[in-house]
């Protein structure tokens, strides 16, 4: 078996992540509405009907909006940390007790064939955290919202055969635009979210011979560009002796259009 996974959308606006192994098919998050989570599915030629389950990272309207509706709407399973499930209380409209389930943070879980690790992030929501999924010594490593990557973190995900990680925003970019200064800060903070300069930082640590794919995610509309964040990680990937070319790619995500199936 392989995994098998789609960035459904990527951003400020929304997010929703799908990985699939046999018969398990996960969402993770689910930060639109429930109508754009079908068609986003429909894109790349996902069934939302088959889906197992709903991780949930954090409680953050771009990755719950379309929780409860997903959940019901497909009886599906919906697990999440306690202080998660506490601040999601009252967004997501009615959730039948036998649909909550507990996925503490720095555990794992087995759904199927995939294992999937929850690790802590810094972010200022309840208790955020994060997966990377494995089967058959295959990695795939989900890494957005978060202010910093610490060591434990890079250690947490090193060595992944793809990365969906976190390329917010340029800081020029940032620090120049409209927001107002509180916003900013909170970008910039440790709490807030990593930029393009940090995010290949970050990356230069952890990536290894295996590392085949890395998807730029969380791009920022008003304080990023895609090709800024490309050309940013690029070239410091390549500075740092990583050739981006067909052995490691570098991948957009979006935040309205679901990347191809990706096999691992």
């Amino acid at each position: 078996m392989t995994l098998r996974f789609s960035v459904l959308a990527s951003g400020s606006t929304g997010n929703a992540f799908y990985i699939e192994s046999g018969e398990e098919k996960i969402l993770v998050d689910a930060g639109l509405s429930g109508k754009k989570i079908e068609q986003l599915m429909q894109q790349v030629n996902l069934d939302p009907s088959e889906l197992s389950r709903i991780l949930v990272t954090h409680e953050h309207s771009d990755h719950i909006k379309g929780l409860g509706i997903m959940a019901r709407r497909y009886n599906l399973p919906i697990y999440a940390n306690e202080k998660t499930w506490n601040a999601l209380d009252g967004q997501i409209g009615k959730i039948s007790t036998d649909q909550k389930f507990l996925f503490n943070m720095e555990e794992t879980k087995s759904f199927g064939s995939i294992d999937v690790e929850s690790f802590a992030v810094s972010h200022d929501a309840a208790d955020p955290m994060f997966y990377t999924f494995h089967q058959d010594g295959k990695k795939v490593a989900l890494v957005t919202d978060l202010g910093y990557v610490s060591e434990r973190i890079k250690k947490t995900v090193e060595g992944a055969d793809a990365y969906i990680f976190e390329s917010n925003h340029d800081v020029s970019m940032l620090r120049m635009g409209r927001y107002p200064w509180s916003v900013k800060r909170r970008i910039l903070g440790d709490s807030g979210h990593v930029s393009n300069e940090d995010c290949a930082l970050a990356l230069t640590d952890i990536l290894t011979d295996q590392t085949k794919r890395i998807y730029l995610a969380h791009l920022s509309l008003d304080n990023n560009m895609k090709d800024l964040a490309r050309m940013s990680v690029k070239n410091t990937l390549e500075e740092r002796g990583f050739q981006i070319g067909s052995r490691l790619e570098l991948h957009d995500t979006d935040p309205s259009e679901a990347t191809p199936i990706y096999e691992v």
